[in-house]
């Protein structure tokens, strides 16, 4: 068998790379634009942040649906790119009219909507399309796999940084500039995908990948339709129960768009050799760790495992919460720095998403992997939803908790009984939400694996 990757995997990596570029760029800018250009509050823009990243990842549900039944994964995923890039050209007229609100508020709402749709047809058909590629039991499969996902984070990585320093400039009217950015760089991803699609993406005998799917005959609805076993209903548990964790962790990191922007805009000393670094710029941190990072932890998997001291996929997920805890707990310590006329020195940001990146890396692509490991065939696609659902739901709730955030000159929020008069309570909101969560799920592991039957 070769080693070398079909040609299929780098057309399918530029195309993510580029679509991860247009996302992440817009995404830098997002809460920075509501604030500044739209004079939306810091509550408000939380709650509708986490409602749009929510949305992001549900709408995928409806596309995959319509891809396996209808359109195939190619016509989807032209169809939502173009829906992407028209999504970012209208945030860029919202950009651009930002001085008349009666029009931009409008625009920016259709820009998001486009944005959903066009992401729900996107997302789950370019990541299914690279294990398409291959035959059924090919030991290359997992390396294109993380070839892919160094795609999407060398996209994540430049996108803060281009539309960061296009739009994030100090004045309102640059942000549009931002937004076109993403939008140039969605039209590239369609560009090279829709050039190239026909003669790199085939499967291994050489048959086309992602058309419309064929109906199946009776025979083949037969085999499908099975029954579950008992070993199958437990590893659906354990699914279950590990989604329930993963919102935790998700609702916590992704404070990154929300407020940790607010704190790196407004309370973060940003200045490097008397230049003033862009607030975007710190969302470049977490990708750039990832690229770093990832092939180590990898190899650290690699030397447990032949040592027979490789942690289960439960335990590795444990331990990446309580990694995303003891991250917020330095950015607790480092806030309280903070005062009259005295910011925050950005080394605390950037020590938090150094630890939020490796409890990243120990739950994100471990989870995927798990759940894709314990899915009975008859039921991958559904239990596949299940996972987007719990990170809709998470994306949903960390903006509820953004919303806390303490302002000036407003009384202090109350969550759960737990006031919140500073900026230290914040954060130690969550750093106790993970650090509970995560020793939590240490303790069920034990339980967990004897569910899972043999996987790891």
């Amino acid at each position: 068998m070769s080693t070398s990757h079909p040609r299929g995997l780098y057309l399918l990596f530029a195309t993510e790379m580029w679509e991860r570029f247009s996302y992440y760029g817009n995404r830098a800018l997002l809460a920075l634009f509501m604030i500044s250009a739209l004079s939306f509050d810091k509550q408000f823009t939380a709650a509708l942040y986490g409602q749009y990243t929510g949305l992001v990842y549900l709408s995928p549900l409806i596309g995959g649906y319509v891809a396996d039944r209808f359109w195939g994964n190619r016509r989807s995923i032209l169809v939502g790119g173009a829906l992407m890039a028209a999504g970012q050209f209208t945030l860029f007229l919202a950009g651009s009219f930002y001085t008349r609100l009666e029009l931009a508020i409008p625009l920016f709402y259709c820009g998001l909507g486009l944005i959903i749709a066009g992401n729900g047809f996107f997302k789950p058909n370019i990541s299914s399309m690279v294990g398409q590629l291959y035959s059924a039991h090919d030991s290359r499969k997992d390396a294109a796999y993380t070839i892919f996902y160094m795609g999407i984070n060398l996209g994540s990585f430049m996108a803060p940084l281009v539309c960061g320093t296009l739009g994030d400039t100090g004045n309102p009217a640059d942000f549009r500039w931002g937004f076109l950015a993403a939008g140039v760089g969605m039209l590239l991803s369609l560009l090279v995908f829709r050039t190239l699609q026909h003669r790199y993406l085939h499967a291994p005998d050489g048959a086309p990948i992602g058309l419309p799917p064929r109906r199946l005959s009776a025979e083949e609805k037969q085999r499908v339709d099975t029954s579950l076993t008992t070993v199958d209903l437990d590893r659906m548990l354990v699914i279950g129960v590990v989604c329930f964790f993963v919102i935790f962790f998700w609702s916590a990191f992704e404070q990154a768009g929300v407020s940790l922007t607010f704190l790196a805009s407004e309370s973060t000393d940003r200045t490097l050799f008397g230049w003033t670094m862009p607030t975007a710029w710190f969302q470049s941190l977490n990708p750039v760790f990832v690229l770093l990072f990832a092939p180590l932890l990898a190899q650290l998997w690699s030397v447990l495992a032949r040592k027979n001291r490789e942690p289960a996929s439960p335990t590795k997920m444990a331990i990446g919460l309580l990694l995303l805890s003891a991250g917020f707990l330095v950015i607790a310590v480092g806030v309280q720095q903070i005062a009259p006329g005295v910011k925050m020195s950005m080394l605390w940001l950037v020590a938090m998403y150094w630890l939020h990146t490796l409890g990243e890396l120990c739950l994100s692509p471990i989870g995927l992997s798990l759940v894709n490991k314990l899915a009975p065939a008859k039921f991958a696609s559904l239990l596949m939803a299940v996972w987007f659902l719990a990170n809709a739901a998470a994306n949903w709730f960390a903006g509820v908790l953004a919303g806390f955030y303490p302002e000036a000159g407003k009384p202090a929020p109350v969550f759960l009984g737990w006031q919140i008069g500073n900026l230290a309570d914040f954060f130690m909101l969550f750093v106790v939400m993970a650090l509970v969560a995560g020793a939590l799920l240490l303790l069920l592991t034990g339980a967990l694996q004897k569910r899972m039957h043999g996987v790891r």
